[in-house]
């Protein structure tokens, strides 16, 4: 493991110590949102392939495709994230790997769930995986980082776009990709929106399907060539693997996202969305970006209800696809969706149903800030949540306040910097856990980047927004909307709980933070608990803080 006392400092622009050197290879401290430029001038490119008379690509086990691929010691793997918390493709893979006595691989996921944790925590401890980069981390693997043992080399934590970045500019090199297919032929045009396990889409596999020097299918619903719709076709598959099941349906989407039933967090909800229409960003031919966690699920709704009131009409909407997106397509408040991610069962039948109108985009397209156009750019208002604030606006989304790694980071830098109008919704407090603190545990999305902070005691506008302060002097102000300061709202946080409770920190380093464009902007160490349950898990306390954030 890297030990922090080993390393030379260096402090990036928003004052956090960053090392200038890590196991060999040199770091670019965070300096701006805008203002890295690519330092290398071409994609990386993948091997070539020979397919000469052949006529089918189809391969009878996921063993003998993991010899065919040539996977040896000391390469790298990559799966996608769509089938949530009903992957079975990455646990049966790294079964057949570990079967193998494959070892010293590094793992390059999108992103990783609970239902894989025990597979991974498994390849990690026998040797089979001993690097991980490329997403997140959440959950037990997330506390299994943060504990300093078992990996030996930091987990790099890259937003969407940044993974699509890092792959492209060869930062990650692929050596083979594992693309869970709903369905696929026998040659390998796949899509995510037929079969038993359709996930809706598949557009965060694109950027490993074009980049891998092998690509591997694996899917549960073969069918006639050729394979319509193609989200990935032919020419970038080299062998296809039918198996039983790749996914469970009923934990890979929702067959009903709530919108949460807390009057504190529907008082947020409704609370961003009066913000924005003051600010003038409700308007037709706007666009917007919403999640699906309760309070997200509920600012759609609020939204949704505004516009029909007012006669509104979206241009667009994007990110994870819900029910509620989709019911504002079919009423005409917005003309049409792209989806990163089908978070329900209605958003993956109006992918298929409807794709003209709903379609799904390439993650590059949506958030690589070294392509060459990204939608997140073209945003009007983005929503997002936070587990913390500081008084210079940079949020934490990647540890808890405890300073475990906990969260996934998703698109949250990358819709930031791009929005005209960033609205983070968050509560005053967590449990014993202020939300709105001095300074942050770990900072992934800069300060700089954030417009509006929504919570259910006060709503604060970052001071660099003169132009939004200005707006709100020429507007009528409900007197249950009360405007007040970043300072205001972090000195109740600490009010209320108390103040915030610094974490344990060890010696090592277990994480670095990659903002979008490859720079780093922080650095996670290792957490020593105060009380263990295992040589993994921190107290039943921390274990349950991730539940409370959205109920």
């Amino acid at each position: 493991m890297v030990k922090a006392d080993d390393l030379e400092w260096v402090e990036n622009a928003i004052g956090r110590m960053v090392p200038k050197e890590i196991e060999g290879v040199e770091i670019i401290p965070y300096c701006g949102p805008f203002n890295a430029v690519p330092t290398k001038t071409h994609r990386y490119g993948a091997k070539l392939g020979h397919i000469a008379d052949q006529k089918s690509q189809i391969v009878t086990t996921l063993n003998d495709v993991i010899d065919k691929v040539g996977l040896a010691d000391g390469m790298t793997i990559s799966f996608h994230h769509h089938f949530r918390n009903g992957d079975m493709v990455m646990n049966m893979v790294l079964e057949e790997i570990g079967k193998k006595g494959i070892k010293d691989l590094t793992l390059a996921p999108s992103s990783t769930f609970p239902c894989q944790e025990e597979a991974i925590i498994n390849a990690v401890k026998n040797g089979t995986i001993t690097r991980i980069e490329g997403g997140s981390a959440r959950g037990e693997i997330g506390r299994m980082i943060s504990s300093g043992k078992y990996i030996d080399h930091p987990l790099r934590i890259r937003s969407h776009g940044g993974r699509v970045r890092a792959i492209e500019a060869g930062d990650i090199v692929v050596d083979v990709a594992f693309i869970g297919a709903p369905s696929a032929d026998e040659l390998g045009n796949l899509n995510g929106v037929d079969g038993p396990s359709a996930c809706g889409t598949i557009n965060f596999s694109y950027v490993d399907a074009r980049f891998a020097n092998k690509v591997v299918a694996i899917t549960d619903h073969l069918v006639e060539y050729p394979n319509f719709p193609m989200s990935i076709s032919q020419e970038l598959v080299d062998y296809v693997v039918v198996v039983d099941k790749i996914g469970d349906p009923n934990k890979i989407a929702s067959g009903e996202l709530r919108i949460t039933n807390s009057p504190t967090r529907l008082k947020i909800a409704k609370d961003a969305v009066r913000i924005a229409g003051l600010l003038g960003f409700i308007k037709d031919g706007m666009n917007f970006q919403a999640g699906a966690g309760g309070i997200s699920l509920a600012f759609t709704d609020f939204l949704h209800q505004k516009m029909k009131d007012e006669d509104i009409t979206a241009s667009w909407a994007q990110g994870g696809s819900t029910k509620f997106l989709v019911d504002m397509l079919k009423e005409g408040t917005v003309k049409k969706l792209i989806t990163g991610q089908a978070f329900d069962v209605t958003a993956i039948q109006s992918m298929k149903e409807d794709p003209k109108n709903h379609v799904d985009l390439p993650i590059g397209a949506y958030a690589n800030i070294h392509g060459k156009g990204c939608t997140v750019n073209k945003l009007d208002i983005v929503v997002l949540g936070a587990s913390e604030v500081d008084l210079d606006f940079n949020v934490n989304t990647a540890t808890l306040s405890n300073g475990l790694v906990a969260e996934p980071v998703g698109g949250h830098s990358d819709t930031a910097a791009g929005a005209e109008l960033t609205i983070i919704t968050v509560p005053i407090f967590r449990g014993r856990y202020p939300v709105i603190v001095e300074k942050c545990t770990t900072v992934v999305t800069p300060g700089v980047t954030v417009d509006v902070i929504v919570t259910e005691r006060g709503i604060a506008i970052n001071p660099r927004r003169g132009d939004l302060l200005e707006q709100l002097k020429n507007v009528k102000i409900p007197r249950d909307l009360r405007i007040c300061t970043i300072e205001e709202l972090q000195k109740m946080s600490y009010d209320i709980t108390g103040g915030k409770i610094e974490p344990n920190w060890g010696d090592d380093i277990v994480a670095l933070i990659e903002y979008r464009d490859g720079t780093i902007i922080d650095v996670v160490r290792s957490v020593v608990p105060k009380y263990y349950k295992d040589a993994i898990f921190v107290d039943n306390r921390d274990k349950t803080d991730i539940e409370r954030r959205e109920n």
